[in-house]
């Protein structure tokens, strides 16, 4: 019994620490080393900038993207706007060259974003580099709100917020659990940035200087966490601003969301492979401490440690009938029952927040596992299947 004790014991604090216990810790250092430091107000700051967007068949969208990047509160001589389609075939690029502020970049084979990238980043011009997706607009203060942190030359980027938007139902209410999810993300992130660096920035709004700017390769599926993460190897900080934030809307249904959270842990056990200096913890440990509790844990122990818990519980109270195992056991399953449930009735979905949560929770779980397995089977392409998304209007005022 005392095996499977431990194991439960094992499995139940490699969950709590990843989801909630990490974060406790650096708050509470953050809080201390907070009281010593006055709060650092940012000076205005001007860099030249390259504003970048990869394009992949988003004529639906590309024209309010277009419009909205030009709406950039940003002395017009000091940022230009760089539109890469590699590969589209549709009308995007035609939208596009109805624009003359905005240089388009084309080519017909499609290599995928990682590719576009590169190329992309050699025709830029100035110092700051600002990523943005083509299916997002940001808010008019965005890129000065980014800029302003490179006046520190210890910081090498710059992550955005990503902010999912309610969009009228989608056939799974997929929305509230993605939008829920991206809150708790973006908490993490300005708690991760305080402590030292954001570990990893998403691909819909983050920035860093030219001169970091190191080319991944054409079989990278997370670009953005693997450029930004190469520029925190360095030594530099990505840090987090959130009133530099990217709007974007929630997938279609369940099923195209899960492809993308598939997509995501299959590159995300990719990354792992590439970023192993991380693992020195003695180079550079609040990084490497960050990186392995907020990612590394999450793609790899966490998900496994869910069934390992679940299992070891229910032998323990097979063993010993203690009421102590029967209370947990009740818990977990009450859990996985209201999970099913807000999967096979919309109704409840839609009305009990707590059941939501635990959907989405286990939703991305299983997410990972599957990704794993598509890992390991090399069947997860660079170029990717575009996750169909709803389509409302959106507004960036």
């Amino acid at each position: 019994m005392s095996v499977w004790f431990f194991i439960f014991v094992l499995s139940c604090s490699i969950i709590f620490y990843n989801y909630f216990g990490y974060a406790l810790l650096i708050y509470l250092i953050n809080y201390i080393e907070g009281k010593y430091k006055k709060e650092k107000s940012y000076i205005e700051y001007y860099p030249t900038v390259s504003f970048i967007v990869a394009a992949y068949n988003e004529e639906d969208c590309i024209e309010k993207k277009i419009l909205n990047s030009l709406e950039q509160n940003y002395p017009v001589d000091k940022i230009e706007f760089l539109f890469i389609t590699d590969g589209s075939n549709d009308a995007t690029m035609e939208v596009i060259q109805r624009y003359q502020s905005v240089k388009l970049l084309h080519l017909a084979e499609r290599k995928g974003k990682s590719a576009a990238l590169n190329r992309v980043v050699q025709e830029a011009r100035h110092d700051i580099l600002i990523f943005s997706d083509a299916n997002t607009l940001l808010n008019r203060d965005a890129t000065r709100n980014i800029t302003r942190h490179y006046s520190n030359r210890k910081v090498g980027g710059v992550a955005g917020e990503k902010k999912v938007i309610s969009a009228e139902a989608s056939p799974d209410d997929v929305g509230q659990g993605e939008g829920l999810y991206w809150k708790y993300e973006s908490l993490l992130k300005k708690l991760d940035s305080q402590f030292y660096s954001v570990v990893g920035a998403a691909g819909e709004l983050f920035s860093l200087r030219r001169e970091l700017y190191e080319a991944v390769p054409e079989t990278v599926i997370l670009d953005d966490f693997i450029i930004s993460m190469r520029v925190a190897e360095k030594g530099f900080r990505i840090v987090y601003e959130p009133w530099a934030f990217a709007m974007e809307l929630p997938s279609f249904s369940m099923e195209d969301e899960q492809k993308r959270k598939i997509r995501i842990s299959a590159g995300g056990f990719q990354a792992i492979g590439m970023l192993g200096s991380l693992f020195r913890v003695w180079k550079q440990p609040r990084l490497s401490f960050l990186y392995i509790s907020h990612r590394v844990l999450r793609w790899t122990l966490s998900p496994v440690c869910l069934v390992t818990a679940f299992l070891s519980n229910l032998i323990l109270v097979g063993i010993s009938g203690g009421w102590r195992y029967q209370i947990l056991f009740a818990g977990q399953l009450i859990f996985y029952l209201m999970a099913l449930a807000a999967s096979y009735l919309p109704m409840i979905n839609k009305k009990f927040r707590w059941f939501k949560l635990a959907y989405y929770f286990v939703f991305m779980n299983v997410s990972v596992m599957l990704g794993f397995f598509r890992f390991l089977k090399g069947k997860q392409p660079a170029a990717w299947e575009k996750a169909k998304r709803n389509q409302p209007n959106l507004h960036s005022d």
